[in-house]
């Protein structure tokens, strides 16, 4: 077991290394499938997804799939989010894990993005009136996590990627894996390493790329169908730590530092703060977080709708005779002349 850790954990610092050195500015907005890069939880949002670390449960197959390994027996989460504030764009997100041996967890979730009903326009019919399309982006993960000492967990997250609009369309697979270390007299210091979005290019194909013309010397009529260029995922590499302040059993509070190395985007740093109080029946999170990269304070040079600070809350109450978690959760997030991003959701940890 020692040794399938170590080989796990020797060929992610070996992939992120490529990874790490793999970007530059010149390739900022070159990837496709962006929708990858964005987080629907609300709960790891509002940390501004600094934690790489201590992310538990379902949660964990966006920011690191070994944190899967810390579900308890099921969970259930529900998610919406106004992408972009008012751009009209729906982003929903729903999953479940399932823990189906001491070590071993499994979970499936999707998610889903909306961007409303757009009037079909055509060089005949500019003006439209003739029906609408609805454009898609949708990721189905399957991920799988371990718990493979009392120190050390790890997983592996499977994606099918898929976007659509009327007449075209393009398909795709990717992998995350990642890897999480838990240390201290009260497993209260955490690290984590993740490599997300690793796969084959992409490509889009369908009838809207096939374009009629007629041969003027034999009046015959063709479809000919011109070449889409392929275009690369969003692949990243994240490392992280977390620290736990424990002030009394009732009172506790998480510092998240993470780092992400983006192929084709600005290297970004993170912090995020989880305060939580609780009680025989209740708990309280209060977070925060920033996230900043290169040019984000120049509105003119920014490259990122999203301009650093976030927040939220989540309350979980027990409920029943096996006191089952409800919880509720929410973030905020900022999106400069777009507006406000909120995050709303529910979460259910059966036991």
């Amino acid at each position: 077991m020692k040794s399938l850790v170590q080989q796990i954990t020797l060929g992610l610092f070996l992939v992120s290394s490529v990874a790490t050195y793999a970007g530059n500015e010149d390739r900022v907005g070159s990837a496709g499938a962006s929708h990858l890069l964005i987080n629907p939880w609300a709960r790891s949002s509002a940390i501004a997804d600094a934690a790489y670390a201590n992310t538990n449960g379902l949660e964990a197959t966006f920011s690191n799939i070994a944190g899967l390994a810390f579900t308890d027996k099921t969970q259930i989460k529900f998610n919406y989010t106004n992408w972009l504030g008012s751009a009209g764009i729906g982003l929903n997100a729903a999953g479940i894990a399932q823990r189906i041996s001491e070590s071993d967890v499994i979970a499936v979730s999707i998610q889903s993005m909306n961007f409303g009903d757009i009037p079909i326009t055509t060089v005949a019919n500019p003006e439209g009136n003739i029906g609408t399309f609805s454009p898609r982006a949708n990721v189905f993960n399957i991920g799988y996590a371990r718990e493979f000492s009392s120190s050390i967990y790890g997983g592996i997250n499977f994606k099918v990627i898929s976007e659509n609009i009327s007449n075209l369309k393009a398909n795709g697979i990717a992998i995350d894996a990642g890897i999480r270390y838990v240390t201290g007299e009260n497993d209260q210091i955490k690290f984590g390493i993740a490599l997300k979005n690793v796969g084959p290019v992409m490509k889009y194909k369908g009838d809207g790329l096939a374009q009629q013309v007629t041969y003027v010397s034999t009046g015959y009529i063709a479809s000919l169908e011109q070449r889409s260029a392929t275009f690369e995922m969003p692949s990243l590499l994240s490392i992280g730590g977390s620290y736990d302040f424990i002030f009394n059993e009732s009172n506790k509070l998480n510092l998240a530092l993470g780092f992400q190395a983006n192929s084709f985007m600005n290297d970004q740093y993170r912090i995020g703060l989880d305060y939580a109080m609780t009680s025989s029946k209740l708990a309280f999170n209060i977070r925060a977080g920033y996230c900043y990269e290169k040019n984000l304070l120049n509105a003119e040079n920014r490259s990122n709708a999203l301009v650093g600070p976030t927040a939220g809350f989540s309350v979980d109450a027990l409920a029943g005779k096996k006191k089952n978690a409800i919880g509720l959760e929410y973030c905020v997030r900022f999106a400069g002349v777009f507006g406000i991003i909120h995050t709303v959701g529910a979460t259910i940890s059966l036991k």
